[in-house]
């Protein structure tokens, strides 16, 4: 078979490199990458079918966003240009947030990994070079206490069952409007904004056990969960926000950008992007999957589950992708570090259940979500804690995205299609 690169398919096409990118993550096109990883390939046969044929007409017309900070692949997200399965093994959340906010080379040096830290080295690939791997972490994210004391005071009089998703909404609004300095849209500015933030969601939710440390990851643990970590398990919540941290225009991802283009601060960026987010298709889906698997008590429960929901005709949450339509990458990475990190878990049994039950009817491959369900479920977190993790996450990248924005300069104007009655 013979394969082109993307400058030559987008030719033949007469589109350009993002739509021709388009194509490939609603499934119109595939692709697969050179040797040496720098190059997107695409098959010169289907690249002819496609010309031969026309653009496709089958689906709804779409906004197409020129951006530099995800690509999506067959089965994960690239940020940057890295893989994000290889930072997830070898990177905290912090340096990859600052990865997505800055793409500085300057972040990585050159080395092999360190043997005595699992989160020092990876063999992605920044600035061009091979073998790269994160400076030390730098100082704890703080944000300004009395800012934190105004957003844990706002949650006095909610229900103390309340999801953490919908605490998140509380606590940016505070936090916004005790930030003095959310007008200031420059990189730097908003970079700094965006430490403050994500540090004052992890730390004015209630928090349940004491922290093991001051990383992000850490602190979120103690929010979430009423016991301490165990040090894999910890490892496997680090993971979980590099994979979750963006993943090009999703849902979320669009109205943040919507609202970046209007120059909405970035504690409205991330409130509308936290709006957005809980919906049962998106974000939401791993509550679903949460949900699911509270009702296997027992592996041999996971038939009658699936089953029901089959009948009803709802979608099953934790599985299928509307990009990654022969699994997601990020799932199963994360489920095994899952597995891994407490085997024997009669939680993974049930989730291994479901996973054999939906293989046995043919239906979808599971997503990151079931296994975030997973994670959490194994952790013994509380109710809605992957949205919460999910969310804190994403807010790294609606800021990358914003930043785009706000150095485009232009509001995003979308058109309808009129299907109206007769215009008078």
């Amino acid at each position: 078979m013979e394969w082109i690169d993307a400058a030559t398919a987008s030719e033949r096409l007469g589109v350009k490199p993002a739509t021709l990118y388009a194509y490939v993550s609603r499934g119109v096109l595939q692709r697969r990458h050179s040797d040496d990883g720098r190059r997107s390939l695409f098959s010169a046969e289907e690249i002819e079918r496609l010309a031969r044929r026309g653009r496709p007409r089958s689906q709804p017309p779409e906004l197409v966003i020129e951006s530099s900070i995800t690509a999506l692949g067959v089965d994960r997200p690239y940020y940057r240009g890295i893989d994000v399965l290889e930072l997830a093994r070898a990177s905290d959340f912090e340096t990859v947030a600052a990865w997505l906010w800055t793409g500085d080379p300057a972040l990585w040096q050159a080395s092999g990994p360190s043997a005595d830290s699992p989160r020092s080295g990876f063999s992605g690939r920044a600035g061009g070079e091979p073998g790269m791997r994160a400076h030390g972490r730098s100082s704890p994210w703080r944000g300004e206490p009395e800012a934190l004391r105004a957003a844990v005071a706002a949650q006095r009089d909610l229900p103390e069952d309340l999801l953490p998703l919908d605490r998140l909404q509380v606590i940016t609004t505070v936090l916004g409007a005790s930030d003095s300095l959310r007008y200031q849209l420059d990189p730097a500015s908003v970079a700094a904004a965006g430490r403050r933030l994500i540090s004052g969601l992890v730390d004015a939710l209630p928090r349940l056990s004491d922290p093991q440390g001051e990383s992000i990851a850490e602190r979120l643990w103690s929010r979430l969960c009423p016991r301490p970590a165990t040090p894999a398990l910890l490892e496997a919540v680090q993971a979980a926000l590099v994979l979750l941290a963006d993943h090009e225009l999703a849902a979320s991802t669009l109205a943040a950008r919507v609202a970046a283009s209007a120059k909405a601060d970035p504690y409205a960026v991330v409130l509308t992007g936290l709006g957005v987010l809980g919906g049962p298709l998106h974000g939401g889906a791993s509550y679903g999957a949460e949900r699911l698997l509270a009702e296997v008590a027992e592996p041999r429960q996971a038939a009658r589950a699936i089953s029901e929901r089959v009948r009803r005709g709802e979608r099953i949450p934790g599985f299928g992708h509307s990009v990654y339509k022969n699994g997601d990458g990020r799932g199963a990475f994360l489920l095994d570090l899952v597995k891994e990190a407490a085997p024997g878990h009669e939680r993974i049994a049930a989730g291994v259940a479901v996973l054999a039950e939906m293989r046995r009817r043919r239906l979808p491959e599971r997503n990151v979500d079931f296994a975030l369900a997973t994670l959490t479920a194994v952790s013994g977190m509380v109710s809605g804690a992957g949205e919460a993790i999910f969310a804190v996450a994403r807010a790294a990248g609606w800021l990358a995205h914003a930043m785009e924005e706000y150095e485009r300069g232009t509001l995003l104007r979308l058109r309808a299609s009129y299907t109206g009655p007769s215009i008078k």
